[in-house]
């Protein structure tokens, strides 16, 4: 994989999908707050060698400014299973406890909401946040009925780590 390339490819999927109002999502986009933070350019990508070790790093280095970091790797050398449970991990040894937390997305977990599949489709991800900016920004949603249509069983799993603002 190729940083330049790959950087493009997320550029697009986000600005092409992320940030799209949908139908099938009550004309929300996905992410209702992707396209301010493509335009603020509050957003950096990096290839991972290692999820683990990657979010490890990133829980001592915190964002830097960004509001979202994100690791790419070949979905071939970490299947679902091992990428997920380093996430996982990551996840309850480290970031959770520095107000981060990594949300997966791999091809080979299709995340389907009322028909639409939310995943970028060619990489595995681990998408680094903010726990209490991502808390009050799913708040801030939920108010708005954001949420309303979307299968319970997949905000259970959405939810997983963090405040569920429908409560």
């Amino acid at each position: 994989m190729e940083i330049e390339q790959v950087r493009q490819h997320i550029a697009y999927w986000i600005e092409n999908f992320v940030e799209v109002p949908h139908p099938a999502l009550g004309n929300f986009p996905p992410c209702p707050f992707a396209r301010s933070a493509r335009l603020k350019k509050s957003y950096e990508v990096y290839l991972g060698t290692d999820p683990y070790y990657d979010l490890k790093n990133r829980a001592r280095w915190g964002l830097q400014g960004k509001e979202v970091v994100i690791y790419v790797y070949n979905p071939q050398e970490w299947p679902h299973q091992l990428f997920s449970a380093s996430l996982n991990i990551a996840n309850q040894d480290m970031l959770l406890r520095q107000d981060l937390i990594a949300l997966e997305d791999h091809p080979d977990d299709p995340e389907i909401v009322n028909g639409v599949c939310m995943n970028q489709g060619t990489y595995a991800l681990a998408l680094v946040q903010s726990l209490s900016d991502l808390n009050a920004k799913a708040q801030q949603m939920a108010n708005r009925g954001f949420y309303h249509n979307w299968p319970e069983q997949y905000l259970q799993s959405l939810f997983q780590h963090r405040q569920d603002p429908r409560s």
